[in-house]
């Protein structure tokens, strides 16, 4: 599914930052993976790369054998939004809409129909298990419901990857546990996970690990 073939991102200067130095790295459809590295050692650069968020300055990422640099910015956008979906440590939900509400805006650019949005979002929400709180603003949820939700957001659009930066950054234990669990489960379901962290608890729950220092990748 991933291929980045010497791919890496050099920021401009003066002096230049080589944020990602040249990288081969080859993920499978179906493998759960972490990546860890402290901070500053270029995790959101090489998420940002895999999320179609920004372009390598040189070498090449191919998703799904379409070799990404190829395209226009249009055509990174539509392939982003059906293929990949994304969890933040932050949630990022609009504050005065409902958890159903949160998680149909964000299929707004597949122009379906908002009854089949709307009823897609129930689904991705009993999925993660929060039916009971389809209707609930995010001031009434807790850090983990919060977290569900980014998650069944992220769902509702059926991506074939999913991307976690530090999903469980903001959480308690058991919420956490809660969230690494939702992962587990939608892995074995066939899902595609990735998940950036500097946690080793976190990295531990995926059966590979990928490690990041500095801009240099390994295993």
């Amino acid at each position: 599914m991933i291929r980045l073939e010497r791919a890496a991102l050099t920021y401009p200067g003066p002096p230049p930052v080589p944020a990602l130095r040249p990288t081969n790295l080859t993920v499978h459809r179906g493998e759960y993976v972490s990546i860890v590295g402290p901070s500053g050692s270029g995790k959101s650069t090489l998420l940002n790369i895999l999320g179609l968020l920004d372009r390598p300055t040189e070498g090449k990422f191919l998703l799904d054998g379409v070799d990404t640099g190829a395209l226009g910015d249009r055509e990174r956008t539509a392939l982003r939004g059906l293929r990949i979906g994304f969890v933040f440590q932050a949630f990022h939900l609009l504050a005065r809409r409902t958890a159903v509400e949160n998680v149909a805006l964000a299929q707004l650019y597949r122009a379906t129909p908002a009854q089949q949005r709307r009823h897609d979002a129930r689904e991705a929400l009993e999925r993660v298990g929060l039916a009971h709180r389809l209707n609930t603003e995010p001031a009434r949820l807790s850090g983990g419901e919060r977290q569900r939700v980014a998650i069944a957001r992220a769902l509702a659009a059926q991506p074939a990857l999913l991307l976690c930066d530090e999903p469980t950054g903001n959480l308690d234990s058991a919420n956490a546990a809660t969230v690494l669990q939702l992962l587990d489960d939608l892995w074995h379901a066939g899902m595609t996970v990735l998940v950036i962290t500097h946690d080793p608890t976190v990295a531990d729950q995926a059966p590979r690990r990928i490690i990041i220092r500095d801009g240099v990748v390994t295993g």
